[in-house]
């Protein structure tokens, strides 16, 4: 752990600012407990000791990367740790879900160097969580406040150009705006569960058009002999492993060019996320064909990765969507949140949620510009999440609303 800047001296006491090298230098329950940031004390997965520290051991971030590993914690006067961020020195703008490339243009146009920036993210994943760790206890506010203090001292001591903390949970959106940084938003889909007890049930606040619409689409994508299997802790074998990351490759490198995870990270996942990990994959005449990467944390299933060798009508939309509510209402969760984009999620019973971050640029004229281009996005933002949301499938009641509300 390498010391960083002090800098931060709020009404009780001073902070130190370290900045920390490799996750494996600080101990899982000391991170896991201030990851622990909700009522319930439930760990958002992507944010977790052991989720980075695959990352990290599998070498999917690093210098050689572009992701420069700078954890940041911040130290009382007694030299415990009461806040940590998941932090990279990033020299481009891959994996983050939130583009700024259009910043970085215009600003090296005009003379500027936007890279390094400082990233406070859990990397290659557009998933809202805590960012800013401070546990739950009852100095959670002024942890957060002395937090966002200190990421603009480091911006400052390291040079750097930026900082942008991204799909922040409202807490920590409230702490970073209250510090200078600028508000941005975009758009997801979410499914929520509502109590239901069986995914008929679910259909059952649907339009009618819509349920039988969705009914035939199930029983479409498992034509041609497919079945259907779920793999969690040790049934993660390394040849359910080999499959699915022959199928994440294929996706991987058609849509991203070079895919941003390698085939340790997914061992290492399986060793040490084994009972987190859903794994749905689909099969064929004895073979896997197709799969579709989830994580459960914090009451919500998370599906990330999706991959196939074989195409097969609506087969992508029961791997990843349909079974995803499944296992949501048979686990009684929550949420299912199934990544970033797609309007098509929407029709499958999916809704429209604005995800927020927040951003801090050192440089006055570049942080202006881009603080007038942000209030009219959020405006485009606001606009398309009402008009999305009159489309929704759900039968409406007479007020207007959703019938499973």
């Amino acid at each position: 752990m390498d010391d960083g800047s002090d800098g931060v001296d709020p009404t009780q006491g001073t902070m130190t600012l370290s900045v920390i090298d490799a996750i494996s230098s600080v101990d899982p329950e000391l991170w896991d407990g201030l990851a622990k940031v909700d009522s319930a004390r439930t760990i958002n997965p992507f944010v977790s000791h052991a989720f980075l520290s695959c990352l990290e051991d599998a070498g999917c971030v690093g210098p050689r990367s572009g992701w420069q590993v700078q954890h940041l914690a911040l130290s009382d006067d007694s030299g415990r740790i009461v806040a940590v961020a998941p932090a990279y020195l990033k020299s481009h703008s891959q994996g983050e879900y939130v583009f700024d490339h259009g910043w970085a243009d215009a600003f090296e146009r005009a003379g500027g160097r936007y890279y390094p920036k400082l990233q406070i993210s859990a990397p290659f994943s557009p998933v809202t969580g805590p960012r800013l760790l401070v546990g739950s206890g009852d100095e959670t506010g002024l942890c957060r406040h002395m937090m966002a203090q200190a990421i603009k001292g480091y911006v400052a001591a390291a040079g750097v150009s930026s900082a942008h903390a991204t799909f922040l949970t409202p807490d920590d959106l409230a702490a970073l705006s209250d510090d200078e940084f600028l508000h941005r938003t975009d758009q997801q889909f979410h499914f929520v569960n509502r109590g239901y007890d069986s995914y008929d049930e679910f259909l059952e606040t649907l339009a009618s058009r819509k349920r039988k619409g969705l009914r035939k689409e199930r029983r479409d994508a498992l034509d041609n002999g497919i079945s259907i299997e779920r793999l969690s802790g040790r049934e993660l074998t390394e040849s359910a492993w080999d499959a699915f990351f022959s199928f994440y490759m294929d996706t991987g490198s058609r849509k991203w060019g070079r895919p941003y995870l390698n085939r340790r990270f997914f061992s290492l996942l399986g060793e040490r996320m084994g009972p987190s990990v859903v794994l749905v994959m689909a099969k064929r005449e004895g073979r896997y064909i197709a799969g579709a990467l989830n994580l459960v944390g914090a009451g919500r299933i998370f599906g990330r990765y999706w991959g196939c060798i074989e195409e097969h009508p609506f087969l992508h939309f029961e791997v990843c969507y349909h079974q995803a509510i499944d296992y949501a209402i048979e686990h009684k969760l929550e949420v299912v949140e199934a990544g970033a984009q797609g309007e098509h999620k929407l029709a499958r019973g999916y809704e429209p949620v604005t995800t927020h971050s927040a951003h801090y640029i050192a440089h006055s004229g570049l942080r202006a510009a881009v603080e007038q281009y942000l209030r009219r996005e959020r405006r485009d933002v606001e606009r398309m999440h009402e008009l999305l949301s009159d489309h929704t499938p759900f039968r409406k009641n007479d007020d207007g609303e959703h019938g499973g509300s």
